[in-house]
């Protein structure tokens, strides 16, 4: 499963605006925007993203 569809599914669990998941996530409030038009993030970053989402979880 990609992470964009980890990032929506998480996103649409808590109602969490996208730009305040980026930045809590990653420092970026523009993640989301940027994956979402074709940002291709590093593996570094998705294991960020993935543990955020973890801990976090609704």
């Amino acid at each position: 499963m990609s992470v964009l569809i980890k990032i929506d599914r998480y996103l649409r669990q808590t109602g969490m605006p996208t730009s305040k998941f980026g930045r809590l996530a990653v420092g970026d409030p523009r993640l989301v925007h940027d994956l979402r038009l074709g940002r291709q993030p590093r593996a570094p970053m998705v294991a960020r993203i993935e543990t955020f989402i973890e801990r976090h979880g609704s």
